[in-house]
Parts: structure tokens; sequence; C-alpha cells
């Protein structure tokens, strides 16, 4: 029989002896080096929710250009013809991110209401709070103040044309159903005092002052698109619609009057 060469035999050895305490290592559960108890396995993360943000400071961003691509298309063909697909897809988001945040048209219609009309309804009752014995102040920082309405949100000429003076608007419809008429009779009961003091026209209507005003500036700011190639008004902007809405409102049609 022949013999295996010293060398070959300690190659074959330590091959075994290898093996052995591999083996002995993969039998015995891993033990923390601290407490020599067993080493708990990482589980794999939940997987993410289909429409759920990735990262938790990007929730209010996204959230936002959902409420912004809202708007815009509301403006844009009316709340009833927009379904949330179609807001998703303004946004450049999927349906999925979408109903992560807004649920159903409802809801998004809330939120709208809370977070973008609230604060814009009461800023445009400040200049009659802040001007009680100024009828001309205060109807001249009106129109002032829904010209700049207008400018910094594109999306409301249209949208209140279409869904607040428009008769049957849903946006209307909603608007009075969460703040009812609280400020519209202040407004109405300022201008009738302002009338009796001798401080306004008394020839004119009070409920018809602030659709009045409201024709005159948000209006022309509405069709503005439409007369931009008119080379008449196509450099009419947002100060000239308010200064023009005042002079009418103020003073009327009749020539001013000279010293």
């Amino acid at each position: 029989m022949a013999r295996i060469p010293a060398d070959e035999q300690k190659v074959k050895s330590a091959s075994r002896s290898t093996a052995a305490v591999k083996a002995r290592r993969l039998a015995k559960p891993a033990t923390s080096a601290a407490a020599g108890e067993p080493a708990s396995v990482a589980t794999p993360a939940p997987a993410r929710r289909p429409g759920r943000p990735s990262g938790s400071t990007r929730g209010p961003e996204q959230r936002s250009r959902l409420l912004d691509a809202a708007l815009t298309l509301f403006a844009r063909q009316g709340i009833v013809d927009t379904t949330l697909g179609e807001i998703a897809r303004e946004a450049g988001f999927t349906p999925a991110m979408m109903h992560y945040y807004f649920k159903t048209r409802d809801q998004l219609l809330d939120v709208l209401i809370d977070e973008r009309f609230a604060p814009l309804r009461a800023g445009l009752g400040v200049p009659f709070q802040e001007n009680p014995d100024d009828p001309v102040a205060a109807i001249t920082l009106l129109a002032q103040r829904l010209v700049q309405v207008a400018s910094d949100n594109p999306w409301f000429p249209s949208l209140w044309v279409r869904e607040v003076i428009s008769d049957g608007g849903l946006l209307r419809q909603r608007m009075h159903e969460r703040f009812g008429d609280t400020h519209q009779k202040a407004s109405l009961s300022a201008i009738a005092r302002w009338q009796k003091e001798g401080r306004l026209n008394a020839g004119l209507e009070p409920s018809l002052v602030f659709v009045t005003l409201l024709g005159m500036t948000i209006l022309p700011l509405a069709t503005s698109k439409l007369w931009r190639n008119d080379p008449a008004r196509r450099n009419i902007g947002g100060e000239e619609i308010a200064r023009h809405a005042v002079a009418l409102l103020v003073q009327g049609i009749g020539p001013g009057k000279t010293n």
C-alpha cells in the first residue's frame, strides 16, 4: 500500500480542522459579545405603502403641490368636472399619492377652504375693520387687496367667477355652510351707517357695492388673457384695474371736481 507523503497529510488535516470549525460555528447560535445572549436577527423593513411620501421632510411640500394643482384645475374646468386622478397628474404624482393625502374630493375641498380660502377671506375684511370712519379708504384698500390677491394667486379670478359668483357654484355653497354671512352683514351695516352719516352716496345700494367692486376688479383679471393681444389693453395691469375701480366707485362717470 502506497504511503501518502507527509506534506500532503498535513494539508488534508488542516482542511478537515477548518471544516470542523465552520460546522461548529454554524451549529451554535450567534451570541452578543457583551451579554452572551443570542444576537437579534435583523428583520427587513416593512414595505412602504403605495403613495406614501418617501421622506417626512418632503411630505408638506408634496401635499402643497397637490393643493396647488387642485386650485389650478378647479379654476380651469370647475370643481365638479375635476377628478382626484387628474389633480395627481397635474401635480406630477400617482393617484396613490393623491389618495394618501386626500381620500375624497369633499375632504380636499374642506382642506382648501381651511388653508387657502379662509386666510384670503379674512384678509379681505381688514380694510373695513381698519377704516371704520373712512369709506373711501376702506373701499380703495379693498380694491387694491382684491387685485393683490389675484396677482399672488393666478387661479383666484377664474375660480372666483366660476365657483363663487356664478349661480350654483359648489365653492360658494361650501363656504356659506362653513362661515355663514357674518362678514357680509358687517360690511352692509358699515355701508348703511356711512350713508346715514353722509360719508357715502345715499343712492348706492349697500348689497351691490361689494359685487360691483368684484365685477370691476376680478372680472377684468379673469378675462385678461383674452385681450393680451389687444394693443389698447395689453399693458393694463392690476394697478390700473384697481385705480379704475376706485375712481368709478368714488367719483362715478362724471368729470372730476376742479378747484
